[in-house]
This record gives structure tokens, C-alpha cells and sequence, in this order.
């Protein structure tokens, strides 16, 4: 027996030695940049240090300076196809959508089709939110600038799907939302509220949001490759695939569509398409006089109506705008896709940034070009991508519960022996046996219900977190489950022997 068990041990030494020798092989890479700033020596090093920092599969960049534009592309497209990506690549923009769904509101504005001071219930009958139990009215300029007083969890209201009724069915859902503050008093980003603007865009002109937007604003400009990803459309062999962080690498991933989300987040577009877009900010190009005049007025800061983000720092009509230096910029994130636009208005820069995997890389590549073009040195950073440490720490969290769960299965099939010498180690072992039953429950409990203490729910964190997240919160359960089943033997046992 004294053999079998020292065969036993010996075996599980060697397998916990193996979990660990292979972990470490495949996230040798991602640990690798962990502990190195990565070169900043040009543009392309530091581009490239970013993307192997965060496991970035494909990079597309515009940088335009005083008329003088230029195109960069970096990593692929498809991964496993091994297609690169090309200038003419298509990205979803994320949140830099919004920009656009504000200038369709401004054109209507200046139409006089709204007003900005409108309530929205004006407009959507039965849209009554809630602040402190009385109903509260929220008007368009506080939907625009992110003072509703809609929280942000609010983005877990909005449903999957591709038919026509989901913008219906989003608005449905937050009809009644109880708000974290009263409507124009405080700044407090909600993506939905640009759904809210796009379901007012097609009550007033009586098309879908993305028709007005497409004849009014793309087409006028020249954006001829945009589209909006409503999961209707046929989809183009341009558009770059979506990857999500697992284990120090990206994974292919569909993400979920949501129509009823499109007008904050899932305009499609290129390179050469957002050359045009940016060019139209700094009123560069031939375009149409009312559309000229409705981008001007969306750089404008009304500061008892936008929203402030901090000093001098304002959020109004899709863009973030410091008032004092006249530069714009928004970041783009999607479940697998991320982006950010960087625009000085008065020297006449520009930058956008794409990326096929939804992480802080284009707001970091952003930044160091924008540095590096007004003579500032680029970032020496230090690893502060949120998505991608959220994946290393659950990688290694992964290991540890591995192990732990393999050593506890081993645990339960060799039995589980007690001594017991007197009566005081009984008395003993039976209250540590009680204490970790009950340390377990709690946290499975904790386990199974943190999501909803925390205003999220299971959905969200599948659709946005790394898989690795996923797969820890499975394994610590189980785990979990295990020790209670150990423990319970333990009780048991030593009711057993008391009994004797």
C-alpha cells in the first residue's frame, strides 16, 4: 500500500510539474514583453511592440499632417488564412460611431426637425426613466453629451439580434431605467444613449438610422466602403476577422450582433474611407455647404450642456474636446474589434487607429504618433492594457485552480485518512473541517453571484471578457464544490468515530 501510494505521489508531482512546463511554453511569448518596455526607436518598432504586447493580430493606421497623409498596415487580417492586412481592410469603429450619429442629429437640428432642448419622450411615447421614484425628463443635448443619467451598466439591456425590430426592443428595455443622476446634472458615459438618439433620427425622418446616415453623411463625403453591421448585410471578404485574448494569444472570435446598437457602435469602415472623414474635420475636401457647417458646429463646446469629463475636458456631440487646445479624439471599443481618432483642428493632425481585437492598443499607438509628430518622444509605457492583464492574471489563476483541482481528485481517490489521537484533536479537526465547509459555500456563492453584485451578469462577461476569465470561474467552482465534498467526508468520519 505504502508503494502504491508513493507511486501515486510521485505521479502527481510529475503532472503538476507538466500542467506548469506547458502553460509556460505557450504563454513564453505574452511573458516575455510582460518585462520589457519593447522598442520605441521609430514608429514601426513601437507599433509593433504594442501589438505583441497585447497579442494584436492586425493593425491599421492613418496619420495625416497639414495635407500630407500616409497609410500604414501592420499583421493580419485572417490569422489562420495568413491574409494581411491591406489599406483598404475593413474594421468595426466602435465607439467612434457616435461622431457620426451626432452630426446626423446636428443636420436635423439645424433642418429644423428637433431642437436640442426636446424631450425625448417627445418623440418616443412611453419613454419614462425614473430618478428617486418621480419620472424625470431627459432632453437629446443630455443624450448627446452623456448627461442623461442613464448608467452605464445600461449596456446589458441591449438585446442580441439582426431583425429590424431590435432598435424597438433596445428602447423597450430602458423605457422605465431608474437613473443614477438626475437628467443634465452630472457626465456619466452610457453607450446607449446614442441608441436613443438613432430611434429619434428614424421617428423624425421616417427612414432606418442607418439610410439617413449612409445618404445624408457617407455618401455625401465619399465614404463609398462604410457600411453599418447590422447582421442583414452581406458580408464583405474585406472585413478583417474579430479576435479575443486567451491565454497570452488572440482566438478567432464572432461576437454577437446587436442591430439595435449600430448607431453607437457598429459603423464598418477603412483607411481610405476615414482619410475622407478625418480630411471632412479639419474642412479639407470638397464638401457639401450644410454637412461643412454641421461638422464645424460638432467641434463646438457648449459648457453648460456638454459634458465634463475633467479640467478643460469636455464630451459633446460624439467627440471628446479639449476646449483650450481644439483637439478631438474618441476611442472605439467592441466584444472584438477597438480604434481611437486623435484630431488637432488648429495644426491641421490627424490619426486613426484600427485594430481587430478589442483592447487599449490603438489608444496607445495613438498616442505615441500623435507624440511623435510634434516632436515629443514616444512612450517607454509600462504594461497597462486592462483586457489583456485581466487575461494574464486568469491564465495563472487557471493554473493554480488546475492544479489545486488535480491534487484534490487525488485526494478524494485515495480516501480520506484521519488521525485522531485524543479528544482535543478531534474537537479540533471538526471545527476546521466546519470553518472551511463554510468558507467554500461563500465563495461559491461569491463565485456564482459576483456578476450581479457588480451590475453585470453572466451574458456580458462571455461576449467581453477573455476566455480565460470564463474558464477560472468554472474551475474555481468546481473546486469549490470539491473541498465541500471533502470536507463533508471529513464530518462525517469524525461523527463515525465518535460514535465508535
Amino acid at each position: 500500500m505504502k508503494k502504491l501510494l508513493s507511486r501515486t505521489g510521485s505521479l502527481t508531482s510529475c503532472v503538476i510539474l507538466l500542467i506548469v512546463i506547458i502553460t509556460t511554453v505557450v504563454c513564453w511569448d505574452e511573458l516575455g514583453t510582460l518585462f520589457t518596455a519593447g522598442k520605441v526607436d521609430n514608429e514601426d518598432n513601437m507599433v509593433e511592440t504594442i501589438m505583441a504586447k497585447t497579442a494584436t493580430p492586425g493593425v491599421a493606421t492613418i496619420v495625416s499632417n497639414q495635407g500630407q497623409t500616409e497609410y500604414k498596415v501592420y499583421g493580419y487580417a485572417d490569422v489562420n488564412q495568413k491574409k494581411k492586412v491591406a489599406d483598404d481592410s475593413l474594421f468595426e469603429l466602435g465607439s467612434t460611431t457616435k461622431a457620426f450619429t451626432a452630426l446626423a442629429v446636428i443636420l436635423l437640428e439645424n433642418e429644423g426637425a428637433l431642437s436640442y432642448s426636446d424631450s425625448v419622450a417627445d418623440y418616443i411615447p412611453g419613454f419614462e426613466p425614473i430618478f428617486k421614484s418621480e419620472e424625470a425628463n431627459i432632453t437629446i443635448n443630455q443624450l448627446l453629451a452623456h448627461t442623461s443619467g442613464i448608467p452605464p451598466w445600461s449596456i446589458r439591456l441591449i438585446p442580441e439580434g439582426t431583425t429590424d425590430d431590435m432598435l424597438e426592443k433596445t428602447i423597450h428595455n430602458i423605457s422605465d431605467i431608474s437613473l443614477d443622476t438626475y437628467p443634465g446634472k452630472e457626465y456619466n458615459y452610457a453607450t446607449i444613449n446614442y441608441d436613443i438618439l438613432a430611434a429619434i433620427i428614424e421617428q423624425v425622418t421616417g427612414k432606418s438610422y442607418q439610410n439617413y446616415v449612409n445618404e445624408n453623411i457617407l455618401l455625401p463625403l465619399g465614404m463609398k466602403d462604410s457600411y453599418f453591421s447590422t447582421g442583414q448585410e452581406k458580408e464583405s471578404d474585406k472585413l478583417t476577422k474579430g479576435y479575443r485574448g486567451f491565454f497570452g494569444k488572440s482566438l478567432e472570435y464572432d461576437a454577437p450582433r446587436y442591430y439595435g446598437n449600430i448607431a453607437a457602435g457598429y459603423l464598418v469602415s477603412n483607411l481610405k474611407d476615414l482619410e475622407r472623414w478625418i480630411n471632412a474635420q479639419m474642412g479639407v475636401g470638397d464638401i457639401p455647404e450644410k454637412l461643412k457647417n454641421a461638422i464645424q458646429q460638432s467641434h463646438e463646446v457648449d459648457i453648460e450642456t456638454a459634458g465634463s469629463e475633467g479640467e478643460n475636458l469636455y464630451y459633446a456631440f460624439g467627440w471628446s474636446n479639449g476646449k483650450d487646445n481644439r483637439i478631438i479624439n474618441h476611442a472605439g471599443s467592441n466584444p472584438n474589434y477597438s480604434s481611437q481618432v486623435i484630431i488637432n483642428l488648429e495644426k491641421q493632425q490627424a490619426i486613426f487607429v484600427l485594430t481587430n481585437l478589442n483592447s487599449t492598443a490603438p489608444s496607445q499607438i495613438a498616442d505615441n504618433l500623435y507624440s511623435n509628430m510634434n516632436g515629443m518622444p514616444m512612450n517607454k509605457f509600462s504594461y497597462d492594457d486592462v483586457y489583456v492583464l485581466i487575461d494574464l492574471v486568469f491564465s495563472f489563476l487557471v493554473i493554480i485552480v488546475i492544479v489545486n483541482l488535480f491534487l484534490k481528485v487525488m485526494k478524494l481517490a485515495r480516501g480520506i485518512a484521519l488521525v485522531i489521537k485524543d479528544e482535543k484533536t478531534r474537537v479540533r479537526k471538526r471545527m476546521g473541517s466546519w470553518i472551511g465547509l463554510s468558507l467554500r459555500v461563500i465563495l461559491l456563492g461569491l463565485l456564482i453571484f459576483w456578476p450581479y453584485l457588480l451590475n453585470n451578469n453572466y451574458y456580458m462577461l462571455s461576449v467581453w471578457m477573455s476566455y480565460s476569465l470564463y474558464l477560472w470561474m468554472g474551475l474555481a467552482a468546481i473546486n469549490c464544490i470539491l473541498a465541500i465534498v471533502i470536507h463533508g467526508q471529513k464530518l462525517s468520519k469524525l461523527r463515525r468515530s465518535q460514535m465508535v
